[in-house]
């Protein structure tokens, strides 16, 4: 994933994160059993409730949480250093993987997750597969289009095709400045299967396509680049519909009763891990919590108090069967963006080719947005 778009999430995604996440005291670490690292907000306290607690009435333990403007700037210099007073990290699939290939994270043993089996293998459980061996399941979030309901008469736009004909659907287009999530859906728009969508990227004609179906919305292109700004647009009228992070339109639409219609045909899945850090003073109470955290049970636990999407098919399975599940009483499986009934539809992104040809898919968004 690249740089910019980590940013336009930890600031956007997480309701109210650096607000809130103010709020949560940064204390010594020492004070604590363990030592966990996050973004703040809502998205924390929903790692609180699933996970922390748990973990707490298991072990009589307690938890230090931490929050961080993501990245492996800190982790690096306290392995190197020798002073390490991190524990487990909730990291980015880039960082997951960079921070394994150099040494930062600790494989986790062998198994691990046996005893958290649910539907079979855990492996074959998990909807994204785990990368290596240092990361421990979390959550799943996706970049999905959306519009109000009241914006059309009769049956509005459906799949991501719609999105891109202005005729059928008059109106401007909220885009994010970032070509990650933009890219991969005008390509589905221009018929390519999502799972054959890098592979078309990876051409030169691929990404001419790209940019090309992104050219056919013509002067009808609003950019946004911070995770209010979609629900801004399309709430002003200013567009008629816009691209937008699941977590932000589904929980406008559970906590606040926006009337917002999300189009998931064509979203782009995004994965993300935690990982124990290389050093860690708390290494069994690490441990510990990952297996909390990975099971079933708790990985549908957090979808309880915000819209993403559980690691495991399992926990879908939880949330479906005892709807109504979300803690304001409402039902919250139709706002999962890895429920089995878009998949089909669903771009699972790669963060490994973002990593290889990131630079040169940005610089040719940021030149065609220059050109306009």
């Amino acid at each position: 994933m690249l740089p910019g778009a980590l940013f336009l999430r930890i600031g956007s995604c997480f309701p109210l994160a650096f607000l809130m996440g103010m709020t949560l005291s940064i204390v010594n670490s020492n004070a604590a059993d363990l030592t966990v690292v996050t973004w703040g907000g809502s998205y924390a306290k929903s790692q609180q409730e699933a996970y922390g607690k748990p973990f707490e009435e298991k072990t009589g333990k307690t938890i230090d949480w931490v929050n961080y403007n993501g990245g492996l700037a800190d982790i690096r210099a306290q392995v190197k250093s020798g002073d390490v007073i991190w524990d487990v990290v909730d990291v980015f699939p880039s960082d997951a993987r960079k921070g394994c290939a150099d040494g930062l994270f600790e494989k986790l043993p062998e198994n691990m997750f046996s005893s958290s089996d649910a539907d079979g293998n855990f492996e074959d459980d998990l909807i994204v597969p785990r990368p290596n061996e240092c990361v421990s399941p979390n959550i799943i979030w996706s970049w999905v289009t959306f519009y109000a309901k009241d914006r059309f008469k009769g049956e509005g736009p459906r799949t991501i095709a719609d999105f891109f004909d202005i005729d059928r659907f008059p109106g401007k287009r909220g885009l994010s400045v970032f070509a990650q999530s933009n890219l991969e859906m005008a390509l589905v728009a221009d018929g390519v299967a999502p799972g054959d969508v890098y592979d078309v990227l990876s051409t030169e004609e691929g990404l001419d396509r790209a940019i090309g179906k992104l050219e056919s919305l013509g002067d009808q292109i609003v950019f946004w680049s911070a995770g209010t700004e979609p629900l801004e647009l399309v709430n002003s009228g200013q567009v008629a519909i816009s691209t937008g992070y699941n977590g932000r339109v589904s929980e406008a639409i559970l906590f606040q009763g926006a009337e917002y219609e999300i189009i998931w045909d064509g979203q782009v899945l995004e994965e993300e891990w935690f990982a124990l850090v290389k050093g860690s003073t708390n290494r069994q109470e690490a441990l510990e919590f990952l297996k909390i955290s990975a099971t079933p049970q708790a990985q549908a636990e957090q979808a309880r108090w915000i819209p993403y999407g559980p690691m495991r098919r399992s926990a879908l399975k939880i949330i479906r069967e005892n709807e109504p599940w979300f803690h304001g009483g409402k039902t919250v499986l139709e706002h999962m963006p890895d429920r089995e009934e878009v998949m089909d539809r669903t771009i699972i992104a790669d963060p490994d080719w973002w990593t290889n040809n990131g630079a040169e898919a940005s610089e040719r968004y940021k030149a065609w947005m220059e050109s306009r």
